[in-house]
């Protein structure tokens, strides 16, 4: 069975229920899911053994949450490269982070995107029965992408 790696920054909790709700996707597309907050992963050795990652942060300011910047770093020391790549997040008003987690999975690390670009949901969906179906859809996309 193939294994997704789901890290996650959440300043609110908000991004942590994305990470999860995307594992769930995953699993429905009959992937194995760990899903971890940024802090808990200390050394590159953490990243191994997965054959998909999807990395998630709120939009803070415009950016992306400064753990997901050193996560980001930490990452680099590892070797991603050519391994599927998603990346999620949630935001009240400009939601720029995940697209750039995905354009640095896939312009530094050498990953490759899933078709479906970055994901990005409105706070105010995130508790909602349509957020929950949009993460689930975006984990079940890459589970397919990634088993097919």
């Amino acid at each position: 069975m193939k294994k997704v790696l789901v890290v996650y920054v959440s300043l609110t909790g908000r991004t942590k229920r994305m990470a999860e709700y995307i594992a769930e996707g995953l699993r429905f597309a009959g992937l194995e899911a760990v899903v971890k907050k940024s802090s808990d992963i200390t050394a590159v050795e953490d990243l191994a053994g997965y054959d998909g990652y999807i990395f998630g942060s709120p939009t803070y300011h415009r950016d992306m949450a400064g753990p997901m910047k050193n996560f980001l770093f930490l990452a680099k020391g590892a070797e991603l490269k050519g391994r599927l790549c998603g990346a999620f997040g949630s935001f009240t008003h400009s939601g720029d982070a995940p697209a750039m987690i995905l354009e640095t999975m896939e312009y530094v690390f050498g990953m490759e995107p899933i078709s479906l670009g970055s994901f990005n949901l409105k706070e105010a969906l995130v508790g909602t029965d349509e957020g929950m179906r949009s993460c689930h859809d975006y984990g079940r996309a890459f589970g397919e992408r990634l088993s097919g």
